[in-house]
């Protein structure tokens, strides 16, 4: 599966913004792409698996809420870092 990477995050990706990734789960596309950078997945998600206030994630066209979320169809996951500010 395409896995597209926020900018914030391509320092672990050696500047790629999309890689390729399996599992059938956003938890196990997680844990791939943690194996092949280490320290991603943990930018992504806290220590109890839940997806970090300021991270999002997209199976397709729609957010996933939860890291269990299975992919079937979809053809791309997105992760998206969410903006803050004042």
């Amino acid at each position: 599966m395409r896995v597209s990477i926020p900018s914030q995050l391509i320092a672990y990706t050696d500047g790629a913004t999309r890689v390729e990734a399996e599992g059938a789960t956003v938890a196990a596309i997680l844990d791939d792409l943690d194996r092949r950078y280490p320290g991603l997945k943990f930018r992504v998600v806290d220590e109890q698996d839940r997806i970090r206030r300021h991270m999002r994630i997209f199976v397709g066209d729609t957010e996933a809420k939860h890291v269990d979320v299975p992919l079937s169809n979809a053809a791309e996951l997105l992760i998206f870092g969410a903006l803050s500010g004042g």
